[in-house]
């Protein structure tokens, strides 16, 4: 198999923010936490050597509500011992609306970036919109409030429904200040109605971009059928489909000379408005592995990888193309 790395990962401009991101970005969710110190270090050190540029940095814990996740803090010392400076990567940070009261976001973010060890935040995403108490204008202007001091530079959302982004977007341009720049979606070889659909084109074309997410289905379809650790919603309720068509993948992949793992991420960069794709790794072998999609991307080609991977579209016609 190709796990080959490459000479590097190119960047991307993220919409029309103005910050440029690596084509891949590195997760934390589950991740520091089930490493050895050590390793963890050499794989960020790989991980940026190889041009990463972008760590996904989130708190995924509330107090008292469940065990403790120290995947964030571990995050800070992990950078450190690296030797990396702050100004030669981007964090991105999630914004849980669930958290969301009289103060806003402020002591939301204020914890996360205490957690990480940082002043600022590069990128930050609000999480799902599950809640019907909130009006959109107190969020933007928020988050207007939080960039005009420096903490944030650029702000997105989390699978969120065009109609909604369109929405902030136009309040945004009302008041004057810096709307959401893009939205994690997820996208795969098989839940690809959303991201491929016209209601988001349209957000594309008005320089909107795509963090692409949840790309291997939880690794169902990178083969590994049963996975022992949570797996994210399942919008149509596709998942058997999902599953069945893992061995499909395999067989594809295997006859490009890659892995699942490999084809999966290269898929996704095929989409003309992917900015980055976020993946998480917990070991340097499968870290260098995903890296080498970057090199089967550059040696198919995005248009020859689309129509190959055609026949494992599990989610046409099953959801809504306006997000939920």
């Amino acid at each position: 198999m190709t796990t080959t790395l490459p000479t590097t990962v190119p960047q991307r401009p993220l919409g029309d923010s103005g910050l440029d991101v690596s084509a891949l970005s590195l997760g934390s969710w589950h991740t520091y936490d089930r490493m050895d110190f050590r390793d963890a270090v050499e794989m960020v050190r790989v991980a940026h050597g190889s041009g990463i540029n972008l760590f996904d940095v989130g708190v995924y814990s509330v107090p008292g509500d469940q065990p403790p996740v120290f995947t964030d803090v571990l995050f800070s010392a992990i950078v450190r011992a690296a030797g990396l400076r702050r100004d030669d990567y981007l964090v991105s940070s999630k914004l849980w609306l669930e958290g969301y009261g009289p103060d806003g976001f402020r002591p939301q973010l204020a914890n996360a970036l205490f957690r990480i060890g940082c002043d600022h935040a590069d990128l930050v995403v609000l999480g799902d919109l599950r809640r019907d108490d909130l009006h959109l204008r107190d969020l933007v202007l928020d988050l207007a409030g939080l960039h005009r001091e420096g903490l944030i530079r650029a702000w997105g959302v989390n699978n969120w429904s065009a109609p909604n982004i369109q929405r902030l977007i136009d309040i945004a341009a009302e008041e004057g200040v810096a709307g959401p720049r893009f939205a994690q979606l997820k996208y795969s070889v098989s839940r690809r109605s959303i991201p491929d659909g016209e209601p988001f084109a349209r957000l594309f074309a008005q320089g909107f971009a795509m963090q692409a997410s949840d790309v291997m289905e939880g690794g169902i379809l990178a083969g590994n059928l049963a996975p022992s650790r949570e797996v994210g919603r399942d919008p149509g309720s596709i998942r058997e489909r999902i599953v069945a068509a893992a061995q499909g993948v395999a067989d594809l992949a295997r006859s490009l000379d890659a892995t699942p793992a490999q084809l999966l991420i290269a898929f996704t960069l095929t989409h003309a408005h992917t900015a980055t794709t976020l993946f998480g790794s917990s070991r340097i072998a499968q870290l260098r592995e995903n890296l080498g999609a970057i090199d089967l991307l550059v040696r198919i080609g995005a248009e020859e990888l689309r129509a190959l991977a055609a026949p494992f579209w599990a989610d046409r016609d099953a959801v809504d193309p306006e997000g939920p």
